[in-house]
């Protein structure tokens, strides 16, 4: 066991090395998946999981805990936030790496599923809680500076590949399309999760990609009043021919893991190898992330587990940046989720200010502002 550490703490040192530094005690939170449907309801889980739907395995914490946030799940996250502050009086704050979109279920029922439509995320929220929308929230947390959006995608949906599903009558598929649900562990020739966004089944929907990276952007900006400059491609993969399209719509800052397996097409892919500060032809920079935080993932002292990756990254002059996806902190379908995942959370906050006394809480595009205009 002693051994399994050092060999994992030496490759934590060692992906730290390459890119950007600095001595000053920078940490980031990136959050993902905010916007996006996830399970809609125990109701929905209970009737899949009866129908033999795959919706454990891999994957079911997002299942057993996941969804659209309602009040209490943003305001309870708010308190937590609000109840820290650095050395210069600023909250911790979650870069909330957001989709705008969700399908649009209904038009594409009365299409025959011949065409796929979408609709904002501020609906979605409507048809879930109706009067007890939690989009003024979203708009609050911007305002105090806890809860910045930037972009995730318009939707966390590989559209062309679960459209072709749907159309080919794929029995899974059209079961969880009936309860408004696509996050199974589905099969596929090349494997392609749903949830992969920008996986690429064929090189031919390179086009589709990327009109769903300019109309999400143009989106994001109608929602929240501002053009997004960070991307972080859902559950990874990305053609990288897509970051012209990115760089032209207003990203300045993607995200990509420090190997990243790029979709090549027909099921190949290309290792293409990543770090803190890289800039690409198109005069992008990668943001990586290198600290893990999820709390309602077992099995881990994620507090304990944190804190050390945050230890070696500052060891290596470099950021935080802590992956920490919304599933930790979503009580609308069990409230000790959430509990639990906050109490870990204001316990990790507590300790980085008393490990680091001047430590500097920041978003991610301010962090990439930082790295890309040096004073």
């Amino acid at each position: 066991m002693i051994i399994k550490t050092l060999i994992k703490d030496a490759y934590r040192h060692l992906i730290n090395i390459p890119g950007w530094r600095s001595n000053r005690k920078i940490v980031v939170i990136e959050s993902d998946d905010w916007g996006s449907i996830r399970m809609p309801s125990k109701l929905v889980m209970d009737k899949l999981l009866n129908r033999g739907l795959r919706v454990s395995g891999e994957g079911l914490r997002y299942n057993l805990y996941d969804t659209l946030a309602n009040k209490e799940d943003f305001l309870s996250l708010f308190h937590t936030l609000s109840s820290f502050r650095d050395a210069a009086g600023n909250f911790p704050l979650f870069t909330a790496i957001s989709v705008v979109a969700n399908p649009d279920f209904e038009k594409i029922r009365q299409s025959g599923f011949s065409h796929y439509y979408y609709e904002p995320f501020t609906k979605t929220l409507d048809r879930y809680y109706g009067a007890e929308t939690s989009f003024p929230l979203w708009e609050k947390g911007i305002q105090q500076r806890l809860f910045v959006p930037q972009f995730h995608g318009r939707e966390h949906l590989n559209v062309a590949v679960w459209m072709k599903a749907l159309q080919e009558g794929d029995p899974q598929a059209l079961l969880a399309f009936d309860q408004g649900f696509w996050g199974y562990n589905n099969s596929h020739p090349y494997r392609i999760n749903y949830q992969a966004a920008f996986d690429l089944d064929r090189k031919e929907h390179l086009q589709q990609q990327a009109e769903i990276i300019e109309s999400g952007l143009n989106l994001f900006e109608q929602l929240f009043g501002y053009r997004a400059t960070f991307f972080v491609p859902p559950n990874g993969p990305f053609n990288n021919t897509l970051e012209v399209v990115a760089a032209k719509c207003s990203i300045q800052f993607m995200s990509a893991s420090k190997i990243q397996k790029e979709p090549m097409g027909e099921g190949k892919t290309r290792k293409v190898y990543h770090y803190i500060g890289q800039k690409n032809k198109y005069g992008q920079f990668y943001l990586t992330r290198n600290c893990f935080f999820e709390p309602s993932q077992p099995g881990r002292d994620w507090v304990d587990s944190c804190l050390n990756d945050i230890r070696i990254a500052f060891r290596c002059r470099k950021p935080a940046v802590i992956s920490s996806h919304r599933v930790n902190y979503i009580g609308a379908l069990d409230p000790k989720n959430r509990e639990s995942g906050l109490r870990q959370l204001s316990a990790l906050l507590k300790s980085i200010l008393q490990h680091w006394p001047d430590v500097e809480f920041m978003t991610s595009d301010e962090l990439g502002q930082l790295i890309s205009n040096p004073r």
